[in-house]
């Protein structure tokens, strides 16, 4: 099935775990401060998968797991910038993110957060939102989307990375 494209959103089929990934390097590779990145799908979906490949295309070469029982990972690149990775699944709900300091996560670096329709309430409004839905053992599809301009922007620089159009 060929990618779907709308001027603030676009599809794909990820075929691999090692695709997720590469597709995450390039997004991670854009990101700056301030950004904000929403993850959600189903368990097994590939949300940890793309956050590895996001981490890595961003900069940092620390190892990367899923934060669920620490809530938050935060990883470094040699300019000692900050990246922030939050975990929401054990959060019970937007006041138990608020309580962990998201302002100054947005301010230090960018942030990306597993399970983020759990707290969508309390994330900005500008950001970029990652929809991932296992079809079957080895693919994935991706949907990404955007709100607000700065994130519209990057995510037509992202698009132009992964298919070659603007």
């Amino acid at each position: 099935m060929p990618p779907v494209f709308s001027q603030h959103s676009f599809e794909l089929i990820s075929r691999s775990s090692e695709q997720t990934r590469r597709v995450g390097m390039r997004l991670g590779a854009l990101l700056q401060p301030g950004d904000v990145v929403g993850l959600v799908g189903d368990l097994g979906a590939g949300k940890t998968t793309m956050m590895q490949g996001v981490a890595s295309g961003w900069g940092s070469s620390d190892p990367v797991s899923s934060p669920t029982f620490v809530l938050v990972n935060m990883y470094r690149r040699p300019d000692q910038q900050r990246f922030y990775h939050l975990d929401a699944y054990r959060l019970r709900g937007a006041s138990d993110a608020v309580d962990l300091d998201l302002e100054s996560m947005f301010e230090e670096g960018p942030l990306v957060i597993e399970w983020a329709d759990r707290i969508e309430a309390v994330l900005p409004e500008e950001r970029i939102w990652v929809e991932l839905e296992w079809l079957d053992e080895t693919r994935r599809q991706l949907v990404f989307s955007a709100r607000g301009e700065h994130c519209q922007k990057l995510l037509r620089r992202f698009r132009n990375q992964v298919f070659g159009v603007a």
